[in-house]
């Protein structure tokens, strides 16, 4: 090439143009870059490799999308710096997944790379490449008979058909060898298949159930392993010398080679909405990839979520359940309280109890049968409440008759509070003996355990919660208090569901919905011969759904209710956070579709003196139809604040979990 100097860089002989997509934090820049590549890194620059180059007058990183022959850009094009790795992490697969990802979510392209593609690590990646394990072989999958839709699934899977389906596991079901036979199915069609729990301790019992149906063809992939491990497990995965791959929440961007099956466990957990922006939730992000690759997708759990349940009504994924017979021969038996004349005859004072009789005999029932009893407790340590003085009945709001508690500020001068609709009580009345005086209660593990310790003074009590999760109990008689969601796993004889106000009292739109999640996942490790008892009114619906074992209904029921009132998954709704004047900017300038609608805004937190609050927030929603419309909107504005350097910053959730 004529006209170049010496030491000048040229570009490369072929395919010379790079484009890039450069980590910067700036909205109205999320698109790909066009870059000269030199002749010197012509074979290390390949696509999905890592990247260094000048942006701005800044040295930025950056990953090569794809290499072509010729830019559209008219000005003069800087030359890539430095090739980091020539190691291809970026897939297409991958690529395309994010930038669908980050477009549903009103997000940018390289916060959903963050997310995807772990940070390097040289060391690791100098390593040979480990053999690819022999294909395994199909393993039994007989136990899928007791869902009548069960073998129909497996059948796809072993051919290499594309299935949805959403699976309502049995109480008692080994819910890990179920899903590692249909992930041991896929690896049997030479497919790939990412699992995807809630938590590490969810990730080692289902890597241990598919370690067992296919030996080395499985990796784990969660936070707690340290840098070097987690980078070796993924490269293993991109490099196709694994097919199977189990994890959390980051793991629902593994590149897997063709892959077959996608799972979700327990999507209702809140654990699989990712709190970094912008914030994806794993059951979107795996229907986006099954929608784009083909595979096969299970939403799976005890419980149904009501996004599920729009899955199942839409006639996109079918619901794999068992019959009535099946599920009340699988089931416990479920007491409530006041479920009948008698239960209330024999113990007039159990609604006003925390722990009333009926709960003491499935206990002492469980422990003489030689069986552990579950005790699960909204709330670790010491919880303050209200309750009469005069007769110990739980403090109710007179308004919407929610528990009362002690405000967290100003407690001294401030009245008594309720925890439902905020409003204060100034004038309370026991609704059982008429006192006006109140006392302080307090619930939690530590609490429990030590009540629980005098009244069986001679058997073990054991706490999981907090920074001390027990992992499994033995079959024998003790007492176990835990937090929902870190439930030892054993084989119990009864199971104490206590203070049911503190989960259903929560200011929360899924409130119901979490409550009874929580309920089944303790309940479903009781033997179909124990006894769960759940401390809550009869009469209330998620209660009944539970007694009958039925999430079917529950969700149905929800859903149905959130699409009378205009709420997810229902709708497509955002909300939207910033300082006052930034925010109320930002919803002048929102361009929304035809069904757009603004809620609010609200201030999030208590006025100071002077009336004014640090951030407000405020709701957008817009048919599901016009989904895509509304996030384009929200990014067109974003993108507005961000190319005028507005020095205040908002930050969108599409479809958030918390709403309130």
């Amino acid at each position: 090439m004529t006209g170049v100097r010496k030491g000048e860089n040229r570009p490369a002989a072929t395919l010379p143009v790079a484009r890039v997509y450069v980590d910067v934090p700036l909205a109205h820049l999320d698109r790909p870059f066009d870059y000269l590549v030199p002749e010197s890194l012509d074979e290390a620059a390949v696509p999905g490799c890592r990247l260094r180059m000048r942006f701005a007058g800044k040295q930025v990183d950056g990953y090569l999308l794809e290499r072509v022959a010729e830019s559209e850009f008219g000005g003069r094009m800087e030359y890539i710096g430095k090739v980091v790795s020539s190691e291809p992490v970026l897939t297409p697969d991958i690529a395309t997944l994010a930038r669908a990802v980050a477009d549903r979510y009103a997000g940018m392209m390289t916060d959903v790379l963050r997310l995807a593609i772990p940070p390097r690590h040289a060391k690791v990646e100098a390593e040979s490449p480990a053999e690819p394990p022999a294909t395994p072989e199909p393993p039994d999958t007989t136990a899928w008979a007791r869902y009548p839709r069960g073998p129909a699934f497996v059948e796809a899977l072993r051919n290499s058909r594309q299935a949805h389906a959403v699976w309502q596991a049995l109480p008692g079901e080994d819910w890990p060898a179920r899903l590692a036979e249909l992930a041991a199915t896929a690896a049997a069609s030479d497919r790939g298949a990412v699992l995807v729990v809630p938590d590490y301790r969810d990730v080692q019992r289902l890597y241990q159930a598919c370690a067992e149906r296919v030996g080395d063809n499985v990796v784990a992939l969660s936070a707690d392993a340290g840098p070097a491990k987690r980078y070796r497990a993924w490269l293993g995965v991109k490099r196709g010398t694994t097919r199977i791959v189990v994890g959390t929440r980051a793991s629902v961007f593994a590149p897997v080679q063709r892959p077959g099956l996608f799972v979700v466990w327990d999507d209702g957990d809140d654990l699989h909405a990712d709190p970094h922006a912008p914030y994806p939730h794993v059951r979107d992000v795996l229907i986006q990839r099954a929608h784009t690759s083909g595979a096969s997708l299970l939403v799976a759990g005890f419980a149904r979520t009501a996004e599920a349940q729009l899955l199942v009504e839409s006639g996109w994924a079918p619901e794999i359940v068992a019959a009535r017979d099946e599920v009340r021969r699988a089931s416990p038996r479920i007491t409530s309280l006041g479920e009948t004349d008698q239960q209330l005859a024999r113990d007039p004072a159990a609604r006003a109890a925390r722990i009333p009789s009926v709960a003491f005999e499935a206990a002492r029932e469980s422990l003489k049968a030689g069986r552990p009893v579950l005790v699960q407790v909204p709330r670790g340590g010491y919880v303050p409440a209200l309750a009469c003085q005069q007769c110990r009945s739980p403090a109710r709001c007179r308004r919407c008759a929610g528990p009362l508690g002690l405000p967290s500020r100003g407690a001294d001068a401030r009245p008594p509070t309720c925890r439902w609709c905020g409003v204060p009580d100034t004038a309370f009345r026991c609704g059982e003996c008429g006192s006006r005086r109140l006392r302080a209660i307090v619930v939690g593990v530590k609490r429990t355990a030590e009540e629980l310790g005098r009244a069986f003074a001679d058997v073990p009590v054991l706490g999981s919660g907090g920074a001390e999760v027990l992992g499994q109990v033995d079959d024998r008689p003790a007492l176990v208090v835990a937090t929902p969601g870190a439930e030892p796993v054993g084989s119990y004889g009864a199971a104490l569901l206590l203070d049911g106000w503190a989960l259903l009292g929560r200011a929360d739109l899924r409130a119901t919905e979490e409550t009874l999640r929580r309920w089944m996942t303790a309940a479903a490790m009781v033997r179909s011969d124990g006894r769960v008892v759940v401390l809550a009114e009869s009469a209330m619906p998620v209660v009944q759904a539970l007694v009958r074992w039925d999430p079917v209904w529950h969700a149905s029921q929800e859903l149905a209710a959130r699409t009378e009132l205009g709420f997810p998954p229902a709708v497509r709704m955002a909300s939207v956070d910033g300082p006052p004047k930034a925010l109320a900017m930002f919803l002048d300038e929102l361009k929304l579709p035809a069904s757009g609608e603004i809620l609010g805004p609200v201030p999030l937190g208590e006025p100071d003196r002077d009336g004014n609050t640090e951030k407000e927030r405020a709701l957008v929603r817009a048919t599901r139809a016009e989904g895509r419309a509304l996030s384009a909107a929200l990014t067109t504005a974003q993108h507005a604040r961000t190319a005028r350097k507005e020095p205040d910053s908002i930050r969108v959730r599409l479809d958030p979990l918390e709403l309130i």
